[in-house]
């Protein structure tokens, strides 16, 4: 073996070793240390929490519905929770990829949640609109506070997906806030 291939084996190894001892450090797989994947699923979690229980509000808005503009309404909110239901999985997913640990039961939602749950017999159309509308408006808020734990972090994926989050419940709000008016 010539000196040079001798010399490239050795930085080669040397390189991979450090390499190794390096992602020994973040313990995870993405890169991230565990103070960090502690800190994105702190953010994260209560974020899939918001969305479970905003999910359930709009489909509960959906069956209760009535008044004159019943299929509008009705339809509206059941376009909304589909697309709130659909995040979930996304966040649950993306906790788990950087190594972190998610909601588990229905409890550990109602733990977490910051979104209110409204279980009254009968709220009127409107009051369901403009109290959905809020919702997403504090959920838009929330994301946003999400977008700098994971910004912080260098986090870019989550922050990605968190920014079409936060469009997609600035949408949601424009449309209900649109139909009280």
């Amino acid at each position: 073996m010539s000196t040079q291939t001798a010399q490239q084996t050795t930085h080669q190894t040397t390189h991979r070793s450090a390499a190794v001892k390096e992602a020994s450090k973040t313990d995870s797989r993405d890169g991230f240390t565990p103070e960090q994947v502690k800190t994105l699923s702190s953010a994260l979690n209560p974020l899939l929490a918001d969305f479970f229980a905003l999910y359930l509000k709009t489909k509960n808005f959906h069956w209760h519905m009535s008044g004159p503009h019943f299929r509008d309404y009705h339809l509206l909110l059941d376009d909304q929770a589909d697309q709130i239901f659909k995040v979930t999985d996304d966040i649950a997913e993306r906790v788990r990829k950087i190594g972190g640990e998610t909601i588990r039961s229905i409890g550990h939602i109602a733990r977490l949640q910051r979104i209110a749950d409204n279980d009254y017999e009968f709220v009127p159309a409107h009051g369901m609109l403009e109290e959905l509308a809020a919702d997403n408006k504090a959920l838009a808020e929330n994301l946003r506070k999400a977008h700098e734990v994971a910004a912080d972090a260098n986090d870019y994926a989550t922050t990605s997906l968190i920014e079409v989050w936060i469009d997609e419940a600035e949408r949601r709000a424009w449309f209900l806030f649109e139909s009280t008016r």
